[in-house]
């Protein structure tokens, strides 16, 4: 037996019921309780109309007690609830209101807020062409932004040290081929008995000091830029030479050039930084408390650029000047777009807090401190309260109780929010 019937029976019991009906209702309580609810700029009002009906020939009518009034009252207010929760929205209306409608999407990710970032050339990748001996500049033969091969000649100078450095060396071969001479005939004469063992010691000596200062020697004039064959071409030919060039130690790009030609520059000066330009890094300064769910190998977006990159790491220092923290991010793909030392806007992107979803900006309404969206259903719209994770670029993440197959308001919103604001006063 129904609710319904288990009240109309206690009812009955209360007060003497009239004359029973010659045939009796098959199920449940033959009372149709009928509400109505309509809602027009802001003001509702609710009727109940209760009416029995006979049923047949000569049915009855059940008496009104306080205990059905009070279950009639119950069943209204239920029913004006549900009603309450929908903004009556006809199709007429949403055409004249030019409401469209969307779906959300399933976000795994956030992004940030734009971050400035300085585009930097990575230190693996990075050379200053120095002076190798002091002289004076001849010629310079690249200049500021010209592609450079590994090898190639950067510039020529004239230098004295140099002439000297060979001499030394040119010396001190000499004196190491004369040692090895009589270090071969103080053995034969060892072997023979005519000499002592000390002396075969000593020559033994004399040559392995003459050795180290002949590598001594060669190491200079390799830090003077002269290569293996050059060695080779002045131990053979035994010719002086004042010329001394510089040339490239890796591929790239001429960045800078911080000398002209016929200055005088000393040992080791920088005269070029050359770089290889692919890829490059972008250094973020994070705000400290927005570093939360940042994670080295996240997506780095340049949404001017039309690129990205990947988070390769992040500081654990916090900087004093902005409270900031760099993150560093490595781009390839696009990098030929990007300048060292320019500044570029980029967002980064972190891991949603569990089940999230992307809709567009223009969809989320806010009202008194808390975010809705309004979702389609039959006969109107019903306002969603929603989680707002992120903002991005014209969208925002949200987490609340979103399927797929849901359809949002996306145009026509602030009919709607008037509308719902209207109806609830």
């Amino acid at each position: 037996m129904s609710l319904l019937s288990r009240v109309a029976d206690a009812g009955t019991r209360q007060k003497q019921p009239p004359a029973p009906c010659r045939k009796p209702p098959a199920t449940g309580l033959p009372c149709f309780v009928g509400s109505e609810v309509r809602s027009r700029q802001g003001h509702r009002g609710i009727r109940l109309a209760e009416s029995c009906r006979r049923q047949g020939a000569g049915g009855w009518r059940l008496p009104p007690t306080p205990t059905l009034c009070l279950l009639l009252a119950m069943l209204a207010q239920v029913s004006a609830v549900q009603a309450a929760n929908l903004i009556a929205v006809d199709t007429g209306q949403q055409r004249a209101f030019g409401i469209t409608l969307t779906a959300p999407l399933p976000a795994a990710e956030t992004l940030t807020r734009r971050y400035p970032a300085e585009v930097a050339v990575p230190n693996r990748q990075m050379r200053v062409v120095a002076a190798p001996q002091s002289g004076v500049l001849e010629s310079l033969l690249v200049a500021e932004g010209e592609r450079v091969e590994v090898g190639q000649v950067l510039a020529e100078l004239r230098s004295p040290e140099l002439v000297d450095a060979q001499s030394q060396y040119l010396e001190s071969l000499t004196r190491l081929e004369l040692i090895e001479t009589e270090l071969a005939r103080d053995r034969t004469l060892f072997r023979e008995g005519v000499i002592a063992e000390r002396r075969l010691l000593e020559s033994q000596s004399k040559q392995r000091e003459l050795t180290t200062m002949v590598e001594q020697h060669l190491q200079l004039l390799e830090l003077a830029g002269f290569g293996s064959e050059d060695i080779m071409t002045l131990a053979r030919t035994r010719r002086l030479t004042s010329r001394l060039t510089v040339r490239a130690p890796i591929g790239g790009v001429v960045l800078e050039q911080m000398v002209s030609t016929g200055q005088s520059v000393a040992t080791a000066a920088p005269l070029y930084r050359v770089a290889e330009l692919n890829p490059l890094w972008l250094e973020i300064h994070v705000p400290v408390e927005r570093i939360v769910g940042v994670q080295e190998g996240g997506r780095v977006l340049l949404p001017r650029e039309d690129t990205a990159g990947t988070i390769v790491t992040i500081g654990r220092m916090v900087h004093g000047q902005d409270q900031g923290v760099l993150v560093r991010a490595e781009i390839t793909e696009g990098a030929e777009r990007l300048r060292p030392g320019q500044f570029v806007e980029v967002q980064l992107s972190a891991a949603a807090e569990g089940e999230s979803w992307r809709v567009p900006l223009e969809s989320l309404v806010r009202h008194a401190g808390n975010a809705y969206l309004f979702v389609s259903r039959d006969g109107g719209f019903e306002a969603l309260p929603v989680r707002v994770l992120a903002e991005e670029e014209g969208s925002a993440v949200v987490a609340g109780e979103l399927t797929a197959a849901d359809r949002l308001a996306v145009t026509g919103v602030v009919a709607i929010k008037a509308a719902w604001l209207g109806g609830a006063e």
